[in-house]
């Protein structure tokens, strides 16, 4: 497979995006969930005719991107989606959002499951709900799971909603199908709903089963909504193109009550770049699965090479590493450490969930071979002089 290289780190260090201006220019920036791979030259030459013809008005509606994604989803992800049943939105934090207001009452507890994407207890919040944590089971070196029971319960103490992450970040993790079922039948007999937020899922490494939460079951398409997105998978996301998707009376009923602008939300270059992802994008997304496998395996040799206090399995799926850092001595938040005495920037473990990220770190592993050896080799010699 042809690998696709990532861009080298002069070049990157022009750009002009939240990974590479949030930090000075010594500073490795890891944190970020953006690639540093070139962008795909079909989704290029799109936007550059959209330039060159001065397409920059309002994006025209759903159509476009849900007609585009379907026979996508189909191929790539074993799921048929029907584009009658897609609504176009900025991003997937907005659709998250907008379902979860008409879908839930103010003040109704909403489930979330860290460690998890730090901004889903920002998205429940915003939606006027609350947030119920039930933490994922398991752990590095026996994997994890969603605790079904835990949930469970927290539907029967009145929870009206869940926002699964799947494939899971940043853990990683792509549940079974038997998983995704077991929660479905759950949901539906609380009559809650289950948000799934599927912006990984063309990410997930050849050879792994990945289900997309609304193919389980009849009970899943009538508790599920996902929102999903070309912009993990294509590096798209300043681009703001989203899709909620849904596959029953009662998602239609869910997406028929969204406010008539979230449909605009989404940007013309959005459209534009989503569609030619789906349409043209498969060849450089297999040559970037083939980078993403080689950087996930290589961290694993660098960690148990310069690192071997340092605790990592390796993720099915994402382009994201959950480092347990504890070994290192760099208390709660070994992220602000990192900072600090490697130059190498980490996400904080303590955002994805206090009770249990403390002496966590999230890695960004979508970059050279060479920017992610020194980041090891920059956390290593500072580890070293720690131990002095």
């Amino acid at each position: 497979m042809q690998r696709v290289p990532a861009d080298p780190i002069d070049l990157l260090r022009t750009r002009t995006s939240a990974k590479w201006r949030g930090y000075p220019e010594d500073v490795l920036p890891l944190p970020v969930a953006e690639m540093d791979y070139p962008l795909a030259e079909p989704i290029a030459d799109a936007l550059h005719r959209a330039i060159d013809r001065s397409d920059t008005g309002y994006a025209f509606g759903s159509t476009g991107i849900a007609e585009a994604f379907a026979p996508f989803a189909a191929a790539r992800l074993g799921w048929e989606v029907d584009p009658a049943r897609v609504t176009a939105t900025g991003d997937v934090s907005m659709g998250i959002v907008e379902i979860l207001r008409v879908a839930v009452s103010p003040g109704d507890g909403v489930i979330v499951t860290p460690p998890i994407y730090p901004p889903f207890f920002d998205l429940v919040t915003e939606a006027g709900a609350a947030v119920v944590e039930v933490p994922m089971l398991g752990g590095i070196d026996e994997g994890w799971s969603l605790d079904l029971d835990g949930i469970d319960a927290a539907f029967a103490a009145g929870a009206r909603g869940i926002l699964l992450c799947n494939p899971h970040n940043p853990l990683g993790h792509v549940p079974s199908r038997e998983t995704l079922s077991a929660l479905a039948e759950i949901a539906e007999r609380h009559g809650a709903i289950v948000v799934a937020d599927e912006v990984h899922g063309a990410l997930v490494q050849p050879g792994v089963a990945y289900t997309p939460f609304l193919t389980v079951s009849d009970a899943a398409r009538e508790a599920g909504v996902a929102v999903t997105a070309a912009s993990k998978a294509f590096n798209l996301a300043g681009l703001k193109a989203a899709l909620i998707v849904t596959g029953s009376d009662r998602g239609d009923a869910l997406r028929a009550k969204l406010p008539y602008e979230v449909s605009y939300r989404m940007s013309q270059f959005g459209a534009i770049a989503s569609i030619a992802a789906f349409e043209h994008g498969a060849q450089w997304l297999d040559g970037v699965l083939a980078s993403l496998d080689d950087s996930r395996r290589l961290l694993a040799d660098l960690i148990a090479d310069e690192l071997p206090g340092v605790r990592y399995r390796l993720p099915d799926a994402t382009y994201l590493a959950w480092l347990d850092l504890a070994a290192l001595g760099w208390g709660d938040d070994p992220a602000a450490v990192a900072l600090e005495r490697a130059r190498v920037a980490l996400g904080h473990g303590v955002q994805f969930g206090a009770s249990v990220g403390r002496g966590h770190a999230r890695l960004n592993f979508a970059c050279s071979p060479e920017v992610l050896s020194e980041a090891i080799t920059r956390l290593s010699d500072a580890a070293a002089l720690t131990d002095r």
